[in-house]
């Protein structure tokens, strides 16, 4: 991935796609943590049951997050046209072809012909 401009099938490999959902289920799991108090200092009545719950929560909130994060991103890329996946990435996907014109560019984007939004 050296290129200048990567397509967008080397930025969504399944590789990376996985690497991310593992991160989103470890930040989902480190919160149920924290949130259900197993940092906090152990008070005379807690038992071990408690801390042992705390753990089996985060790890189903953890897989839970895991599976979701995969299936949302993998339906996103079936979004994608296959033809425009092999296309090197220059600029945002939501910015019109018509924008990029060299006078938009010049005046800061105030020439593009649209009318300003009412306030109604």
């Amino acid at each position: 991935m050296s290129e200048k401009n990567p397509t967008r099938r080397d930025l969504m490999r399944p590789v990376h796609l996985l690497g991310f959902a593992l991160l989103a289920a470890v930040f989902a799991g480190v919160v149920t943590l924290v949130s259900m108090g197993v940092l906090q200092d152990q008070r005379p009545g807690s038992t071990v049951d408690q801390h042992l719950r705390a753990w089996v929560v985060a790890g189903i909130v953890a897989g839970i997050t895991f599976i979701a994060t995969l299936v949302i991103m993998a339906l996103s890329l079936l979004a994608v046209d296959p033809v425009k996946a092999s296309r090197p990435v220059d600029r945002g996907l939501l910015l019109d072809p018509e924008d990029e014109t060299p006078s938009d560019a010049s005046e800061g984007g105030a020439g593009r012909g649209h009318a300003p939004p009412s306030g109604h």
